[in-house]
C-alpha cells in the first residue's frame, strides 16, 4: 500500500519521521485488519512491517524509552503498543534492498534499474 500525505510535524531527525512513519502504517493496518475481520476473513499472526533504521526497530521493543518531543512519544507508544498487542511486527530490512527507497530518494540508474527488476520479475 501506498500512502502520501503531507505531515503535520517537521522532523530534525531521521529517527522521529521513522517512528512518525510507522506510526501512520500501523494505524492503516489496524484500519486493514478490522476491516478484513468485519468480512469474515481470518488474520492469524501479525502484520510485517520492514524499515533499514536499526535503531528505531530496536527502540520500538523498549517500553520504558523517555524522548522529548511530545509527537515522537506519543508516535513511540502507539508503535509500542501494536507490537505488543502482535498486530505488527516491525523487522529490518537493509538499505541496499529496501523497494520503498525507489520512490523516496533520487537513485542512480544502475540501482534503480535493480530494485524495478526485482519489482517486475
Amino acid at each position: 500500500m501506498w500512502y502520501s500525505k503531507a505531515q503535520k510535524t517537521v522532523e530534525t531527525s531521521t529517527f522521529g519521521s521513522e517512528f512518525v512513519a510507522i506510526q501512520v502504517a500501523s494505524e492503516l493496518i489496524k484500519a486493514l485488519r478490522y476491516k478484513l475481520r468485519m468480512m469474515g476473513v481470518p488474520i492469524d499472526g501479525p502484520a510485517n512491517v520492514l524499515a533499514d533504521n536499526d535503531t528505531m526497530i530496536k527502540n520500538s521493543t523498549i517500553t520504558s524509552q523517555a524522548l522529548r518531543k511530545k509527537h515522537n512519544a506519543i508516535c513511540y507508544h502507539y508503535v509500542c503498543e501494536a507490537v505488543t498487542a502482535c498486530i505488527i511486527h516491525i523487522a529490518y530490512i537493509p538499505t541496499m534492498e529496501n523497494l520503498a527507497d525507489m520512490f523516496t530518494k533520487p537513485l542512480g540508474a544502475t540501482k534503480l534499474h535493480g530494485f524495478m527488476q526485482k519489482i517486475l520479475y
